[in-house]
């Protein structure tokens, strides 16, 4: 099986992405599909107060690879078993979905990124929409995850809540967003997140080049 879960722009998204592609795969592999998780939202989040958002250069960009500590490896405890001679059917398959499903969902964060101002482009997930505007969602580092794919480790997951909310965004668009970064763990229908961003600044991707400026 071969999936195409990364899509230009986002050439941002470091080289440590790879071994957590990697990862994506061997779940559908043994999963034997892909997730088609309900968009209903079960709990919302609490509103957050109004505040003035900070100088756009305020913002520092990160990429993905700084969410993720160094030393964590969401594979060291796979690698004893050969999962391309495992069959779906096999009890050990299921085993296997089951204990990497549980390392991901618990996966580390950063915790010197707690309270910073940070920048992230990523994929857009919904959560929570109302009459076309955007309130809460997810944002991801690859294209599918939490809908054609399932959600990738905690620590790949944002919990964006937009303040104001966003209008003209559906899932998948690819998007910056701005604002102050939390260790923060959440549930939701599409996956579980380590991090809640509290956007100041929601706004399509645009890589360096296509950016322009006035003369």
């Amino acid at each position: 099986m071969t999936l195409q879960l990364y899509k230009e722009p986002l050439s941002v998204l470091g080289g440590r992405r790879r071994d957590l592609l990697f990862g994506a795969v061997a779940l559908v592999t043994i999963a034997s599909a892909a997730v088609a998780a309900s968009l209903v939202v079960l709990h919302r989040s609490p509103p957050l107060p109004p505040a003035e958002a900070p100088a756009r250069d305020s913002f520092r960009e990160i990429t993905w690879d700084d969410l993720s500590p160094k030393e964590w490896d969401p594979t060291k405890n796979l690698r004893r078993e050969d999962g391309s001679l495992i069959s779906d059917s096999d009890p050990r398959a299921q085993a296997m979905f089951e204990d990497l499903r549980a390392i991901w969902d618990n996966a580390p964060t950063a915790e010197a990124l707690d309270g910073a101002l940070v920048k992230l482009p990523g994929y857009v997930v919904p959560l929570d929409e109302s009459d076309g505007k955007l309130m809460e969602f997810l944002l991801v580092p690859y294209f599918g995850a939490c809908i054609h794919t399932p959600p990738p480790p905690a620590n790949q997951i944002v919990h964006v809540l937009a303040n104001p909310a966003v209008q003209g965004f559906h899932a998948m668009d690819t998007v910056w967003v701005s604002g102050r970064m939390r260790t923060l763990r959440q549930d939701s229908p599409m996956g579980s997140s380590g991090y809640r961003l509290e956007a100041a600044v929601v706004e399509p991707y645009r890589k360096a080049s296509e950016v322009t400026t006035s003369p």
